[in-house]
């Protein structure tokens, strides 16, 4: 998966506010690449899957994820948000970076949520991306973690 994520998959300054507003965004852009054609059913699937549990982790990271027959192949998207989003969080902080997760039904997204979160225990890594501004570079980082 050493190109899973595409630079065209890596949105910076989202001037989102609100955990719904970037779970718009996600699912208009989910839309428009291709991933799907219902984008109220990507929303609705996001906040299904947030209604059980925050996806909110710590250090300004979360990873929402939705598991959906509305999405037509397994697709991960980097949002950096322009101010921080007040997202449930481990530890009470607000959101910067949400790494999203899209997948078909199926165990797909499972994989893909474990093998994010083993990255975000690695402050290098966060570090990278809270200070990345290259899209590309942001794209390689998360790609060359679901490779490993």
């Amino acid at each position: 998966m050493s190109d899973f994520v595409k630079a065209s998959q890596v949105f910076l300054d989202n001037p989102a506010t609100t955990v719904d507003e970037a779970f718009g965004f996600l699912a208009k852009k989910a839309v428009e690449l291709g991933l799907s054609d219902d984008e109220a059913a990507v929303v609705d699937a996001f906040k299904e899957r947030e209604a059980l549990g925050s996806t909110g982790m710590q250090g300004g990271f979360a990873i929402p994820h939705c598991k959906s027959a509305a999405i037509n192949d397994a697709a991960v998207f980097v949002v950096k948000f322009a101010g921080d989003i007040a997202w449930d969080s481990m530890d009470g902080q607000p959101i910067k970076v949400a790494i999203a997760l899209f997948a078909p039904d199926g165990d797909v997204h499972l994989s893909l949520l474990s093998q994010v979160a083993i990255m975000l225990m690695d402050a290098r890594f966060q570090k990278k991306l809270l200070a990345s501004t290259d899209v590309v570079e942001i794209a390689a980082a998360v790609s060359a973690g679901l490779a490993a």
